[in-house]
């Protein structure tokens, strides 16, 4: 079925806001690696499981029931050409602070867990690490530290810019800033949206 403005009633279009606005509640994955996410997920998002049979998994790191699930059956495949085909790209979990996210780079580098690529997108500033499956996760924090900010900035300022979706950083470098040099969040995003921390190009 196609929707369009037109499918909409007017009674339908003075509902409350309440009832048109829900909240993501999880995130359902097929896999054929059942154990080797659960264990992955639980070490980056402090994931703690539910509920658990052969063919399925419910982890939450929350007071909910549960935030991410895995499915497995009989005949699944991996796609060998994922980077290719449409669907997931990733799906993003977001700090309350930079040292926040900054502790949990160095904690999950010494698990041997480090990024896939990092961006300072000006509204957040993001690490993107890959799952057992190839599965993006963004793990984030909002640069304005208010998300009002933050949506203003990206309605009014992302439009004027060559390259909306930001600039590469290296996290080495931006942890030495951070701990070396002492230098705060606002100075460091400053210098990353800038360029100044780029990563080698063959880094990532």
């Amino acid at each position: 079925m196609t929707l369009s403005s037109s499918t909409y009633n007017e009674s339908s279009a003075n509902q409350k806001q309440e009832n048109i606005h829900p909240t993501l509640h999880h995130v359902n994955l097929k896999t054929t690696k059942l154990q080797e996410m659960v264990v992955w997920y639980g070490v980056v998002l402090g994931t703690r499981v539910l509920f658990q049979y052969p063919f399925g998994v419910w982890l939450s790191n929350d007071e909910a029931n549960h935030r991410l699930a895995f499915l497995t059956m009989p005949g699944l495949r991996d796609d060998e050409h994922k980077d290719q085909h449409t669907g997931l790209h990733h799906f993003a979990f977001e700090f309350t602070s930079f040292d926040a996210l900054m502790n949990t780079y160095v904690r999950l580098r010494q698990a041997g867990i480090t990024p896939a690529a990092c961006l300072d997108h000006g509204m957040t500033f993001s690490m993107y690490y890959l799952d057992p499956d190839g599965n993006g996760v963004e793990l984030q924090v909002d640069t304005f530290g208010d998300w009002q900010q933050s949506s203003e900035w990206m309605q009014n300022k992302l439009p004027t810019m060559e390259n909306p979706l930001g600039t590469y950083f290296d996290p080495e470098q931006v942890f030495n800033a951070w701990t070396n040099e002492g230098l705060s969040f606002e100075e460091i995003h400053r210098r990353s949206y800038n360029g100044q921390y780029r990563p080698d190009p063959m880094q990532f």
